[in-house]
């Protein structure tokens, strides 16, 4: 048995990463892999080649899982209904066959990430990992609140601005139901108040209850309980740095093309110091051609 240099933790033998603080271990050798190297003077024993399944349980699965579910659900609808072992309202099957088709993209969909994110796990394809401190965690949650926050209120406002001026453009011109009118904008910008408002709660909530977990690969990125990914047709990683403000960290920008064209994403994830940051960020860069 072995044990982290960093935590003292006990770690499996051909680990790669320690599992409770994430610190590389391919400088300990087992005592065993010491003795050998020192009475043959040959290679050292190599514990990377050896792949380490990381405890972490796959949150892909469960989307999966309930898609498959839902999926049957709706194509039993419509064989009961196209059979006429049952008597079903012909709406109620179309709509089942719309439902259907939604599970089973779901469902690929997520089958996918869920392979993607299994690579991380299993250690096949992962570049580094490691566990955000209570305090890196704390930090990364609201900075995340207040990029949220931030990108909402001027969602709010240009909304509302819009809705004025349409909304103002009715009630000038129209001669009956001008308080009906004003009272639905009123309704309108409340309700798009509380949403604005009220969303970046509830993310901060769901961030803070993340497992604080980071695991880089060269095209995939799983953090706090949310993975991320650029290995699909149109989509690249198309910026990579090193921060030290809000924290020392890695930042990450990737875009992706869907039906309404190219889209960005930036990540900003907390890095310990302990981490050979500029060597991930190599290695990153290589493996995405930057």
């Amino acid at each position: 048995m072995k044990y982290c240099t960093n935590c003292g933790k006990p770690i499996e033998e051909g680990a790669k990463f320690c599992p409770n603080c994430g610190e590389k271990i391919n400088a300990i050798k087992t005592p065993v892999a010491q003795e050998m190297q020192s009475k043959n003077n040959t290679t050292p024993v190599n514990l990377k080649s050896i792949n380490h399944k990381i405890a972490l349980k796959n949150n892909q699965s469960g989307i999966v899982k309930k898609a498959w579910i839902s999926a049957g659900f709706f194509a039993l609808i419509i064989f009961l209904a196209f059979s006429e072992i049952v008597e079903i309202d012909p709406a109620i099957a179309m709509i089942s066959i719309f439902f259907l088709m939604v599970s089973l993209i779901i469902g690929f969909m997520f089958r996918s990430r869920e392979k993607k994110l299994q690579t991380l796990i299993t250690g096949e394809n992962l570049l580094a990992q490691w566990t955000l401190t209570p305090e890196q965690k704390k930090q990364y949650v609201n900075f995340l609140f207040k990029q949220e926050a931030g990108k909402n209120q001027i969602i709010l406002f240009s909304i509302a601005f819009i809705a004025i001026i349409v909304w103002g453009i009715f009630i000038a011109v129209i001669d009956e139901g001008k308080v009906a009118m004003l009272l639905i904008l009123i309704g309108l910008l409340a309700f798009l108040s509380i949403f604005a408002y009220g969303m970046p709660f509830y993310y901060r909530y769901k961030n803070s209850k993340g497992d604080g977990r980071v695991l880089i690969g060269a095209k995939y990125i799983y953090i706090n309980g949310f993975f991320h990914n650029w290995d699909f047709p149109l989509s690249g990683l198309s910026k990579i740095k090193k921060i030290t403000t809000p924290f020392y960290g890695l930042h990450i920008v990737y875009y992706y093309t869907d039906r309404t064209l190219k889209h960005s994403e930036a990540l900003t994830i907390p890095v310990d110091t302990s981490t050979e940051l500029d060597k991930l960020i190599s290695d990153l860069k290589a493996s995405n051609k930057l």
